[in-house]
């Protein structure tokens, strides 16, 4: 993977997706589209999609691309603002409080002047993300938002649109830049129309074969181009099969990776038997394919390279 680091955002589309293309992320035009937009606009960019298509990952390329620390709010039910934004640290406090008893001091408004200050002030990720590096934004990752509820999104209408949270014992604090955005969701419910409204938003889709096969080049340079192109093409019929759960882009790299620590040049129905859990992650799908079905999706897929040359 490339080290190269852009000194500023960049000033067009082309320049966007070259960026990412430079970090092994290939982008097309809608993509690199919208993400310039974002950069440019300082708008929260809202990446929606099926899980494994790369949404997470465009955040982490962005990071490196641009040199700016990511700090990544990992959502999950029951999210609430002392894991995402910040708490005070209560032990500290009641140490200090003790030490004020112990040296007599009495006055209240100074006790409490001094234990809710910065100095006993843990930063989650929200808070975190609003204070700049060497004058540089972070980028900030909430990932996977929909397994929040509503309650954790309403409150994030304040962070998205004015880059600011209110700490009752300290006041509002602002970023001085705001952070560059990414927020991610799987749709396994409906995020409010309130929140989307503060983004740019874009629809991650499956790669086409071209670009899933370019990839792996990327990725796992060492599998073979005949292999190479077996698994795309497998991995394409695959996800037209209706499974429980399709196989992102990330199970494609695993599985071309583990074919070939394996040393294998093609595929065959045992391999496949042997190496899908490296691909599929439900049993039900895993059965399926290890029955004639997915037999007669390799015999296909032979048959389409060999006609394409």
């Amino acid at each position: 993977m490339s080290d190269q680091v852009a000194s500023s955002p960049p000033s067009s589309i082309d320049e966007t997706i070259a960026m990412l293309g430079a970090h092994d992320y290939l982008a097309g035009t809608a993509l690199g589209t919208v993400l310039f937009l974002a950069l440019r606009m300082k708008r929260p960019l809202f990446l929606e999609g099926e899980a494994g298509v790369g949404k997470t990952e465009i955040a982490k390329v962005l990071s490196k691309a641009l040199g700016r620390p990511l700090i990544r709010l990992q959502c999950y039910e029951g999210l609430d603002v002392a894991s995402a934004v910040y708490e005070w640290n209560y032990p500290a406090q009641m140490l200090e409080i003790r030490l004020a008893e112990a040296s007599g001091t009495t006055d209240r408004s100074r006790i409490e002047s001094d234990i809710f200050s910065e100095r006993y002030l843990i930063r989650r990720p929200v808070l975190q993300a609003l204070s700049s590096v060497d004058g540089r934004a972070p980028v900030f990752l909430i990932d996977e938002l929909d397994r929040t509820d509503e309650a954790f999104e309403a409150f994030l209408l304040e962070v998205l649109s004015d880059f600011q949270v209110t700490i009752p014992e300290l006041g509002t604090i602002k970023a001085a830049e705001p952070p560059i955005v990414i927020i991610t969701t799987n749709r396994t419910r409906e995020v409010h129309d309130a929140l989307k409204r503060r983004c740019l938003y874009h629809w991650v889709d499956y790669p086409d074969a071209a670009q899933e096969l370019e990839i792996i080049r990327r990725k796992v340079p060492g599998c073979g181009e005949a292999l190479s192109k077996q698994i795309v093409a497998y991995v394409q019929k695959l996800r037209g099969l209706d499974l429980f759960k399709n196989p992102g882009v990330a199970e494609t790299i695993d599985w071309a990776t583990a074919l070939t620590e394996l040393d294998r040049l093609a595929l065959d129905p045992q391999t496949i038997s042997d190496t899908i859990g490296t691909l599929l992650k439900y049993q039900d799908d895993i059965a399926r394919i290890q029955t004639s079905e997915g037999t007669r999706v390799l015999d296909e897929v032979r048959h389409e390279l060999a006609q394409a040359g």
